[in-house]
C-alpha cells in the first residue's frame, strides 16, 4: 500500500474580505483582519455550555518563528473542559490574554509563516502536537524540552489554541498530515496518541518491551485505545480496563489480550487507613482485581506497567498490582487529584512511580509516522458541529462520550472530506 505524499496546492477564485464566515474559504494564504472563535473569558469559568462563547476575534499576527495554520478541524480533549471551569488552574493565571481560545488538537492548512521558518510553506497540509517550549534552554538543546522551564501546552497554557478560523503555533509543533485521513480524522489524535506514546516508550529502562504486560485504564478512552494499538506495535499485551460492558467489545477490536470491568469490583477510591478494617476489606477486592489480572496473564504475572490517568479513585490498585519493579506511570487525575496508596508495596517492591506529560517532537513525530504508516486507527468516534463545541465538551465532562476520540469541525464544510479540494467543491 502507497504512503501518503504530499500533493500540489488547489487553485480557486475567493474574495479579500475582513471577516469570513465559519467554513468560508479566504484566498490561499489571505489573512483576514477578523477571525470567529469560541473564547473563554474569566468572568465566565464554569461548565463548557456557559464559559465558551462565540466571539469575533483579531487574527494572530505571527512572528519569525511562528506559523499561522488555517484550522480544517479540531479534536476534543479533557483540557478544554478543565480550561472552561478554570481548575485545576485557570489559564488566565498562565497566560496574559484577556480570552483563551481552547483546543489544543488540530488539522489544518499552512497559512502564513515567520520569516525565519523554513521548513514549512503556505499550502501544506499539517497535523498539530501541543507542546510549545522556547528553544534556548539546555533542556530544549541535548536533553528532554518536556523538562524546560519553558514548557508549555498550546491551547491550555497558551490562549490561542484550535477552537478558531485561525491558530497561532510555534513551527516545531507542525507535522505532515496523514493524507488518507479525513480532516476530521486527522485532527482527533495528536494530543492522546503523542501522550500515550511518552507513556509507554518515552521513561527508559521502563520503555514497553515485547512480551511485557501493561494494565490500561479507561482503555475505550482516546488515551486507552491509542496505549492499546501502541502495545501491540511493541509486541506487548495490553489488559484494557472499562467501565460498561458495552465498550468489551471496542476495546478487544483494539488488539487487547482481555479486558476487565471495574465495575465488578469494590476497591475504588482513597486508601482507607492501612491495616484498618476497612482497609483490609479493600485490599481483599484489590487482590480480587489482580486475580482476574492474572486469568488474562497467567497465574502470578502481574503487569509491568500500569498506564494511569484517573488518578484519585484508581490510584491505590494500580500501586499494588503493578510487579516487582514495575512502572506505574500517570498523565492525569480525571477523577481527582489527591493519590494514595500503601508505600509499603513501592518501597519493598522497588516500583516506580513515574508522571509523564504530552511528549516532546521526536516522540510525537515517531507516533504520528505510525499513524501515516496505517498501523494505527484514529478511533475517532463521533463528530461535532463548530456550533456544538460546547457541548462536545459536557460529553466529555460528563463521561457520555462514545468510545475513541471526538473531531469537530471548524473549516471543513462537512464530514468524510480528505482534501482542501473536497472542501472547496463541498462549499459550491
Amino acid at each position: 500500500m502507497a504512503l501518503d505524499t504530499q500533493t500540489g496546492i488547489a487553485s480557486y477564485d475567493a474574495p479579500e474580505k475582513d471577516l469570513y464566515e465559519i467554513g468560508e474559504m479566504p484566498p490561499m494564504g489571505y489573512v483576514p483582519k477578523k477571525m470567529y472563535a469560541w473564547a473563554i473569558r474569566r468572568e465566565r469559568h464554569g461548565d463548557p455550555d456557559k464559559s465558551f462563547e462565540v466571539e469575533v476575534v483579531d487574527t494572530w499576527d505571527v512572528d519569525s518563528h511562528e506559523v499561522l495554520v488555517l484550522v480544517m478541524a479540531a479534536g476534543v480533549n479533557y483540557n478544554g473542559v478543565w480550561a472552561g471551569k478554570g481548575v485545576p488552574i485557570s489559564p488566565f493565571d498562565v497566560h496574559n490574554q484577556d480570552f483563551h481560545i481552547a483546543g489544543s488538537d488540530a488539522s489544518g492548512i499552512v497559512w502564513k509563516v515567520g520569516e525565519k521558518v523554513t521548513r514549512w510553506k503556505v499550502g501544506d497540509e499539517v497535523v498539530i502536537h501541543c507542546n510549545q517550549d522556547d528553544g534556548d534552554d539546555e533542556h530544549c538543546n541535548g536533553g528532554d524540552p518536556m523538562f524546560s522551564p519553558s514548557q508549555r501546552i498550546w491551547g491550555y497554557e497558551t490562549g490561542d489554541g484550535s477552537f478558531a478560523q485561525f491558530t497561532k503555533v510555534q513551527a516545531q509543533q507542525l507535522m505532515p498530515r496523514p493524507k488518507h485521513l479525513t480532516w476530521e480524522e486527522s485532527a482527533c489524535y495528536t494530543l492522546t496518541l503523542a501522550t500515550a506514546y511518552r507513556m509507554l516508550f518515552g521513561h527508559e529502562p521502563h520503555d514497553l518491551k515485547p512480551g511485557q504486560n501493561v494494565l490500561v485504564w479507561g482503555a475505550s478512552g482516546g488515551l486507552g485505545s491509542y496505549a492499546i494499538q501502541l502495545a501491540n506495535t511493541a509486541g506487548a499485551n495490553a489488559i484494557g480496563v472499562i467501565s460498561d460492558e458495552s465498550k468489551r467489545q471496542f476495546v478487544m477490536d483494539q488488539g487487547a489480550k482481555g479486558v476487565i470491568n471495574r465495575k465488578e469490583f469494590d476497591c475504588w477510591g482513597q486508601l482507607p487507613t492501612v491495616n484498618s478494617p476497612e482497609y483490609n476489606a479493600w485490599l481483599k477486592e484489590a487482590r480480587k482485581f489482580g486475580k482476574a489480572i492474572w486469568d488474562i496473564t497467567g497465574k502470578g504475572n502481574n503487569v509491568d506497567m500500569v498506564f494511569e490517568h484517573p488518578g484519585e479513585s484508581t490510584f491505590p490498585v494500580s500501586a499494588l498490582i503493578c510487579k516487582k519493579g514495575g512502572m506505574v506511570v500517570i498523565c492525569a487525575g480525571t477523577t481527582g487529584f489527591n493519590c494514595t496508596f500503601d508505600v509499603r508495596y513501592m518501597w519493598m517492591h522497588q516500583k516506580r512511580l513515574q508522571g509523564s506529560h504530552f511528549a516532546h517532537l521526536k516522540q510525537a513525530s515517531s507516533a504520528n509516522q505510525l499513524m501515516i504508516e496505517r498501523r494505527l486507527d484514529p478511533c475517532m468516534s463521533e463528530v461535532f458541529e463548530w456550533a456544538d463545541i460546547p457541548a462536545a465538551h459536557m460529553k466529555m465532562m460528563h463521561n457520555q462520550h462514545k468510545p475513541g476520540n471526538m473531531a469537530v469541525l471548524v473549516q471543513a464544510p462537512k464530514t468524510g472530506l480528505r482534501t482542501l479540494e473536497d472542501a472547496l467543491d463541498a462549499r459550491r
